[in-house]
């Protein structure tokens, strides 16, 4: 049973099995009891009668044993089974959850890179200033790529910097507002994921307007979890979807989904003319 275990249409194996070992046993127990009793004529017919009990005990000891080494075996297999295929699962999970990370920088690395482009001719003390932030967000955003989790107080300092960068990009146009309770500042949400919430309200915030605009960021603790807000000016009358690699309010959802099993966890809203983005994040310990 150790080495061959039958699958479910193969049970009669076992049957078969328990016949062949009882009658060998039997066959052998009835030869060394007949030369050490040899002489014995009343104690030889018992034995021959007795031989359908005798095989009948034998086929029902065996076939005990054999059940037990099957099902124990098979126990033993299964676990081996549920612990690679839990293993399989974490490192397919781990592998989604980094490439979506590295879906993060493209499209924001490409329009800073054209920003300080276009500022190299004419601001070049501001395009220098520029490539030192840009410097920075991508020397932290290395640095993060090895740590899944990080504090909210963690988060938003690497946020800021991708901020000023966008900043620069758009001027005065451009305004946040952040507000955190100070017990959320310490909870903890996947590292990396603030940043493409934020680039998602500036393309729609910015893209189809002229004027100043105010990105709000509003976090705090609510029944044992973290609520993010992340509020952008919405018009729908002139607010048209936009082709493009960024990241996507889907693929954020996404990655929720690997670390918590939740499809709930990312919800978005429209009232009057803002949109709004809330993120939930449930407090591992």
């Amino acid at each position: 049973m150790r080495y061959y275990l039958p699958r479910h249409e193969k049970y009669w194996y076992v049957l078969i099995v328990s016949i062949i070992v009882s009658s060998i046993c039997l066959f052998l127990s009835n030869l060394i009891l007949k030369l050490v009793f040899k002489g014995d004529e009343h104690y030889l017919l018992i034995l021959g009668d007795s031989l359908a009990i005798r095989f009948g005990v034998s086929f029902l000891m065996i076939s005990c044993m054999s059940m037990i080494s099957l099902l124990w075996y098979t126990q033993e297999e299964q676990t081996d089974m549920e612990a690679r295929k839990t293993e399989a699962e974490k490192l397919s999970k781990e592998a989604e959850l980094f490439k979506l990370r590295q879906q993060l920088q493209p499209h924001f690395l490409f329009n800073s890179l054209n920003s300080i482009s276009a500022l190299t001719g004419s601001q070049p003390e501001k395009a220098r200033h520029m490539i030192q932030q840009l410097s920075d967000f991508l020397r932290g955003t290395l640095r993060r790529d090895e740590q899944q989790w990080s504090s909210l107080k963690e988060e938003l300092e690497y946020l800021q910097l991708y901020l000023d960068i966008e900043k620069v990009r758009f001027g005065y146009r451009l305004q946040t507002k952040i507000e955190c309770k100070d017990e959320s500042l310490e909870m903890k949400l996947p590292s990396l994921l603030l940043q493409p919430v934020v680039e998602n309200a500036i393309k729609f915030g910015l893209y189809d307007t002229v004027g100043e605009v105010t990105i709000g960021i509003f976090a705090a603790k609510k029944n044992e979890q973290l609520e993010v807000k992340v509020e952008n000016p919405f018009d729908p009358e002139t607010a048209l979807p936009l082709q493009g690699t960024g990241f996507g309010l889907a693929s954020i959802q996404r990655r929720l989904f690997l670390l918590f099993a939740r499809h709930d966890l990312l919800q978005t809203t429209k009232a009057s003319d803002q949109f709004i983005t809330t993120i939930t994040i449930p407090q591992i310990h």
